[in-house]
């Protein structure tokens, strides 16, 4: 039975590939094994003890309210049009270059990302618009879906996404672990601030990445991509701002608010979310002026708390404090109406139901995963399996660069039958310690490991972008062809590994900078 800890790995894997709900199988592994063990006196069964503590630990835990609140950001402005402005505006923007429609898939699909960061309704939404049009226009089949599906998973590296809150939370145990074990007893750790600047640079080094691709399979492959012939002409500057704007705004209100400092990821998160209802709002038919003034009210009120707040329940108030505290309430009264008439008009147009009932799946299979996972964690833990990690880490030829080079194999390989939430609190757990123990930044590690994980939902055959694409293309795009299509923007993004690899201050120097 001293192998007993691989062999659950090996069962953990098998039930998932039979087609097992995930977290039921994570469940079911962890419970018959830790039996076995206890029966075969391989494992400490009082271990199952610390189970209650890490659920509670995971309930209670600040980052992770985070998740909810992107993923109803994105799903509200998915289900708001967002996406058909953008790729319209920037279609004809572009589509007059040879590769245009491909460069137009790329921008919009990295602002979607930055503004929603959900997968399945990017590659949706651009398979339903975007993909006809370059069939239309006489683009390659295969390159158009791969282009599609790619441009999709750009939103688990550029943040915010869920990814790399999940992420996070796991470098940070992991950091924390491994800077146990070598004795030094510190309350440093990894902030999703950190993993969030550590990751912009490289995911808009693989934006950069894409359309250099696609400029040069233009020239050397000019029948793939002709440019598009439109009697729409080209866009105005006031156009491409209307639809530019909003999520670029709503972009730097996140993103500036937890790298500044400003706020908490959570808290920007709920930013992001009251950010998308207004714009939604304004898109379903709510009075501009209203939230116009609204949004002045709420950015008004953010901003005054922060420079001159007020505390009612001091005994050493002024007529000023007051007279601040008054205005305040009424700003906070304009923008609660101003909100409460941009859900009434999303209800209207059942945007606000679906988002919660899309949000409210998203997050279960998320938070079960990571729950069930906590417990898989303890018992492989408890049969010998972190010594037997560390073992292989250690013993690998090439020193800490081998033990990388086997990791990310190993990661790469299983993101063709795994889901990244799967492969993040079930494996990256057991193997990040000993990576970081190693000499490893954790910050440089983690954004790797994202771009890795990002290869996940192209790698056939179970790659989510692929199921997505395949939903929403038309019926003349076969399987054949989506598979075949995402085959070279698989290499680029194991290119796109080795360019941070070979550059670690492209994930390092922002954070250095702004933490």
């Amino acid at each position: 039975m001293e192998y007993l800890d691989f062999l659950m790995f090996a069962a953990l894997m098998g039930c998932i590939l039979l087609g097992f709900p995930v977290s039921f199988s994570i469940a079911g592994i962890a419970v018959i094994f830790g039996y076995i063990g206890w029966v075969t006196d391989t494992m400490n069964i009082g271990l199952m003890g610390a189970f209650g503590q890490r659920v509670f630990g995971t309930l209670t835990n600040n980052v992770l309210i985070a998740i909810p609140l992107f993923v109803i950001m994105g799903v509200i402005l998915e289900r708001s049009s967002i996406a058909e402005d953008l790729l319209h505006t920037m279609g004809r923007l572009f589509g007059q270059l040879r590769g245009g429609l491909g460069i137009s898939v790329v921008l919009v699909g990295a602002l979607l990302a930055a503004s929603t960061g959900i997968v399945g309704a990017t590659v949706i939404a651009m398979g339903m618009i975007a993909l006809p049009t370059m069939l239309r226009t006489g683009y390659n089949p295969k390159l158009a879906s791969g282009l599609v599906c790619t441009a999709g998973t750009l939103g688990q590296i550029i943040p915010p996404s869920t990814l790399l809150i999940i992420l996070s939370d796991v470098m940070s145990s992991a950091y924390q672990q491994a800077q146990y074990e070598q004795g030094k007893f510190t309350i440093e750790t990894i902030s999703v601030g950190q993993i969030f600047a550590g990751a912009l640079i490289p995911g808009l080094t693989l934006v950069a990445i894409y359309i250099l691709y696609i400029l040069l399979r233009g020239v050397f492959l000019p029948d793939d991509m002709p440019p598009v012939k439109s009697d729409d002409g080209r866009p105005s500057m006031s156009e491409v701002a209307r639809a530019v704007l909003p999520p670029v705004l709503l972009i730097f209100a996140v993103l500036g608010a937890i790298l500044g400092g400003v706020a908490t990821p959570t808290e920007a998160a709920s930013v992001g979310a009251i950010g998308a209802m207004l714009m939604a709002g304004v898109r379903q038919g709510a009075n501009r002026n209203l939230v116009l003034i609204g949004t002045i009210a709420l950015l008004i009120l953010a901003v005054m708390a922060g420079v001159a707040p007020v505390r009612f329940q001091r005994n050493d108030l002024t007529g000023l404090d007051y007279v601040l505290g008054a205005g305040y309430v009424v700003l906070a009264v304009i923008g609660i109406i101003t909100i409460l008439a941009c859900l009434r008009q999303a209800w209207k147009t059942d945007i606000l139901k679906s988002a919660l009932t899309s949000t409210m799946t998203v997050s279960s299979m998320i938070f079960a995963t990571i729950l069930t996972a906590s417990m898989f964690s303890l018992v492989f833990i408890g049969l010998g399996g972190e010594d037997h990690v560390a073992e292989i880490l250690e013993s690998m030829p090439g020193g800490p660069t081998g033990a990388l080079v086997f990791c990310m194999a190993l990661i790469f390989v299983l993101g063709f039958f795994l889901d990244f939430v799967e492969i993040t609190v079930i494996l990256l757990p057991l193997i990040a310690p000993g990576l970081i123990m190693m000499g490893h930044d954790p910050v440089w590690l983690a954004i790797l490991i994202a771009i890795n994980l990002q290869t996940s939902f192209l790698t056939p055959p179970f790659g989510f972008s692929l199921f997505y694409l395949r939903s929403a293309a038309p019926p003349e795009i076969t399987t054949g062809q989506i598979y075949q299509g995402v085959v070279p923007f698989i290499i680029l993004q194991l290119f796109g590994i080795f360019v941070i690899w070979l550059w670690p201050s492209l994930a390092n120097w922002l954070p250095s900078v702004v933490f």
